[in-house]
Formats: C-alpha cells, structure tokens, sequence
C-alpha cells in the first residue's frame, strides 16, 4: 500500500513539474523580444556600444560585503565547474543536444576559460568591467564561438548565427562593499537564426539562468572572504 502510494505521489508530482515547465516555456516564446529595459543603476555604456538593441537580456547581481576590486576580481576568477549542479546542467543540455564531450581540459578561471572557447574581449575597465562578446549557433549539440575583433562585433551580421555579448562589473558602495553586477545580451543576424534561437532559448533558457543565479552565492563567500583576510593582514602590518 505504501509503496502505490509512492508512486500515485511521484507520477503527480511528475505531472506537475512537467505541467510546470510546458507552462514556462510557452511563456517564455511568447516574450520572445521583449526584454524588461534596464533599471537607472543597471545601465551599461560600455555593453551598450556594442549592442544597443537586443533581443534577450538577462540581469543578475548580488550585493558583496568587499570593495570593488576584490570582488571583480573573483569575479573573473571563478571557475563554473567547481560546482556540481553547474557541471549537471551542461551534461543535461550535452545529452539533450546530442553533444560531444569536451575533448581538451581548458585553463582555471572563466575569463580565461571563456577566451580559450573563442570569446574576445570587447572592451574593459581594469579592476571595475569587462564585456565579453562571440558569435555563435548555440542550438547545435557542440557550438563553436566564433572570435570578432571589438571593432567590427557591432557590425557583424553574417547570416544564420547570434551575437552574444555579457558582462561581469563590480560597482562600489563604500569603501568595504559592492554591488556585483552581470548582464547577457543576445541578438540574432536574420530570421533563420532568429527562429533557430527562440526555440532553443524557450527550452533550456531555465538551466542557463539557473547557472547564473547559482554562480552568485560562491563568489560572494569567495569574495568577503578575500576581503576579510585582507584587512586582517593590514592590521598585522599596523602592528609590526
């Protein structure tokens, strides 16, 4: 008996996930393009003279008890694979793509991992922003990133890809806190890309934006972390 009731329990809890995601995912083709504009603390100059106008944006930032510099710094230091749930959700689209494996073993460090993959470094501001930009057909199992000079990215419309463009920014609130600040635009060179895309981001956009959303957690322990051995190390330098 216990165990129908078991299951009777996991097949509705099944319909209802199930129910759940069909429901997200209509939703979400149907404000295809219709990105929510940027708060005033949340504009971007820099991302802007690279992509203007876009078709999807996705914001996140969390508040960081460390100053700027540390916090952009670990920023760009961490590294996605460190956390089991992460690794989950890439082997989850890698199947559900029909993927290959990733054949080499890329640096430590997402900057770095991110330039190895074929990103470019659009523009910077040391210690404060950097934009990362590439072209891309995310929707095939194995995408390539394409790199493209800073200097013609804005331009570039070869038919049947996506431009890519995202940000890591750490914004000062005092003299030992932060805002860490990301923000991913996308935009599609023509109406084949463009369709291509819309059902690719309706389906896996959850998994995407739930690695952002869980990234935000272990760079700010990293980060006050970092921050605290600082000031400790500067008050044993007071005291010798």
């Amino acid at each position: 008996m216990k165990l129908r009731s078991g299951i009777r329990w996991l097949a509705f809890a099944a319909g209802v996930a199930a129910g759940g995601y069909a429901a997200y995912v209509g939703a979400t083709w149907l404000r295809y393009g219709r990105s929510q504009p940027a708060k005033p603390q949340e504009a971007d100059e820099l991302l802007d003279g690279f992509m203007p106008e876009y078709e999807i944006s996705e914001r996140h930032h969390v508040n960081v008890d460390a100053p700027a510099d540390i916090t952009f710094s670990t920023a760009c230091a961490m590294d996605l694979q460190d956390s089991g749930i992460i690794r989950a959700i890439f082997k989850t689209r890698e199947l559900l793509l029909r993927g290959k494996a990733q054949e080499h073993t890329l640096p430590r460090g997402l900057l770095a991992q991110t330039e190895a993959l074929g990103w470019t470094v659009l523009a910077e501001i040391p210690g404060c922003e950097i934009v990362m930009g590439s072209v891309t057909q995310p929707w095939k199992g194995s995408p390539e990133f394409k790199s493209v000079a800073p200097d013609e990215f804005a331009a570039f419309h070869e038919p049947g890809y996506v431009k890519i463009a995202w940000t890591l920014r750490a914004d000062s609130i005092g003299p030992t806190r932060s805002v860490f600040r990301t923000e991913t635009r996308v935009v599609c060179t023509d109406a084949a890309a463009r369709a291509k895309f819309r059902r690719y981001w309706s389906f896996l956009s959850p998994g995407i934006i739930l690695i952002r959303r869980l990234s935000l957690g272990p760079l700010k322990k990293v980060a006050e972390y970092r921050a605290r051995k600082r000031r400790l190390e500067q008050k044993a330098a007071l005291v010798l």
